[in-house]
């Protein structure tokens, strides 16, 4: 219709408004309405997006991911993901005291639910938001990218246990989680092998954070026998050779 509103037709509801985000292809031949818990309705076209051009350069780069700081490049660029805001939090944390006093089933309890899908919203958005844009941005500086094959699903369970073996320790582990999932690890190499198809190395994680107290070298024969003489140069470990 213009610029900024469109309109698609949906079955049993007839033609229905839209805002555009951003231009679509002229190949798309199919869409998909979806509502996130925030309440918020979205319309996505279904378009393969050309993959993102190899610079050339002969360049590799490493990627450590962690919690403090999301992805750790082996040029020495720290990349973070963004979260909540400090009065983000605590608006979240008084949110969800409030629906834990709450009755069920209460308008009161499906206001404090809302608020709270909002803010939660908020921040995936952002994390999915700084996902896409890191990962276009490596893709056009280097021609190979490794990254530690992190078996996150694993690194996630809980640690709860069962009632004839509780788990230990479960408070710090569910926040360790929480931070994880939080730092956006599995979305950013989605994004990387999407993006830059063939260009993505998974390498093995044991022995990639061990470093030689001498020379600094990361390698895993010196590492579990003895250090060496400091002769060897320094490698940095998120080199991930």
């Amino acid at each position: 219709m213009s610029r900024k509103v469109g309109e698609v037709r949906v079955p049993k509801a007839g033609w229905v408004r839209f805002r555009w985000s951003r231009a679509v292809p002229p190949d798309a031949k199919s869409y998909r309405m979806t509502r996130d818990r925030a309440g918020r309705w979205h319309v996505a076209f279904a378009v393969i997006p050309a993959p993102v051009p190899a610079p050339g350069n002969g360049q590799t780069v490493g990627i450590d991911r962690g919690v403090a700081v999301s992805a750790a490049l082996s040029t020495g660029q720290m990349l973070h993901a963004p979260g909540l805001t400090g009065r983000e939090r605590t608006r979240l944390r008084r949110l969800q005291r409030t629906l834990a006093r709450a009755k069920r089933g209460s308008n009161r309890r499906g206001r404090v639910k809302g608020a709270i899908a909002r803010l939660q919203a908020r921040e995936t958005d952002r994390r999915k938001d700084w996902a896409e844009k890191t990962s276009t941005g490596i893709a056009r500086r280097f021609d190979l990218i490794r990254v530690e094959d992190l078996q996150i699903t694993n690194m996630t369970r809980s640690a709860k246990g069962t009632r004839e073996h509780p788990g230990r320790n479960v408070r710090a582990k569910a926040g360790l989680n929480r931070q994880i999932l939080r730092s956006g690890w599995g979305l950013l190499v989605r994004r990387l092998e999407e993006k830059a198809p063939g260009r993505v190395e998974k390498i093995n994680p044991a022995f990639t954070s061990q470093r030689c107290s001498a020379c600094g070298r990361v390698d895993r024969a010196r590492v579990r026998a003895k250090p060496c003489s400091g002769a060897l140069p320094a490698v940095s470990p998120v080199t991930l050779t």
